[in-house]
């Protein structure tokens, strides 16, 4: 018989399958965005995910305490900013631009941990590698969103809104992932991911009227980009990588997470045939370079990990 895999082998591989499906989202749900508008999709997204993961969970949900109860209400909240603006960004901007610049959180997460009251019980502060990987990331961020010859007093009207919206996406998702590094050790992982999912879904419900009057068109392309992005790509996803890192190493998890804008980048290219000129391709290359450089060279605590 067969050999059956190890739990780090099995980790491993699922993981990797996360990584490459939260690449993929990025081409499926800009897709998705020509027959719906972007925060109904994400309410639509996270109602599904939410629904699938109280049938699951429901035993744990019957233990519910107050605490519970905060944490996720916090932990929802920057989740549903982070997709609020992730999506809306995403409308406006390449598929391929939209992964590399949400891949960020990494850098944001420990240049947020130069905050005391931020950074999370038990954690040191960042290490001066934290600031040649912001660097890098930030140069790659210019080039990857600037034109050619712009100078500083126009900058801020040379990047598209697209790209603001996303980087405001990054930061909301280094929020959620500094919110989750304080509640998770307190919380049972069933009843926060079940609670953040439905608290993301109530406040997508009420901030659905701030993205104008909705739209819906009812398409093979959209039910698709809807069953994988709230099936597998948040709740599986989710109780996945819950689990994987508790037999991972913090190196492996964060080396298999970088590939996330890698993947992103390969399928907008084969998918909808996005090209990234020279200037853009060496700002990719910085910011892949500078999340990689943190991840790569971490302070003593191992930064959080985000989803997508």
């Amino acid at each position: 018989m067969p050999r059956r895999p190890s739990a780090t082998t099995l980790a491993h591989l699922l993981l990797l399958a996360v990584v490459i499906i939260w690449g993929a989202t990025f081409v499926l749900v800009k897709g998705a965005l020509q027959d719906i508008s972007p925060l109904l999709f994400n309410l639509l997204r996270m109602a599904l995910a939410f629904i699938a993961l109280a049938i699951v969970n429901h035993r744990q949900l019957r233990d519910i305490n107050r605490q519970s109860i905060v944490s996720g209400l916090i932990v929802g909240l920057f989740l549903a900013a982070g997709y609020q603006f992730q999506t809306t960004g995403l409308s406006r901007t390449t598929a391929a631009k939209s992964a590399l610049i949400t891949g960020l959180v990494v850098v944001f997460v420990p240049l947020f941990t130069l905050i005391p009251a931020i950074r999370p019980q038990g954690t040191p502060p960042p290490r001066w590698t934290t600031a040649i990987g912001a660097i890098l990331a930030f140069c790659g961020l210019l080039l990857l969103t600037t034109p050619a010859g712009t100078s500083w007093r126009n900058l801020s009207s040379s990047i598209g809104a697209g790209d603001l919206l996303t980087l405001g996406c990054a930061i909301a998702f280094a929020a959620h992932l500094l919110s989750l590094a304080h509640t998770s050790r307190k919380v049972p992982t069933a009843q926060l991911a079940t609670l953040q999912i439905g608290t993301a879904a109530l406040i997508m419900a009420v901030t659905l009227p701030l993205g104008g009057r909705p739209h819906l068109t009812l398409t093979p392309r959209l039910v698709t980009a809807l069953v994988i992005t709230s099936l597998l790509a948040t709740a599986a996803a989710f109780t996945i990588q819950s689990w994987a890192q508790q037999h991972l190493p913090p190196t492996h998890t964060a080396i298999l997470l970088t590939l996330e804008p890698v993947f992103a980048c390969l399928t907008s290219f084969l998918v909808l045939h996005e090209h990234l000129g020279r200037r853009s391709l060496l700002g990719a290359a910085l910011i892949l370079a500078g999340i990689a450089f943190i991840e790569l060279f971490p302070s003593e605590a191992p930064i959080p990990t985000y989803p997508a």
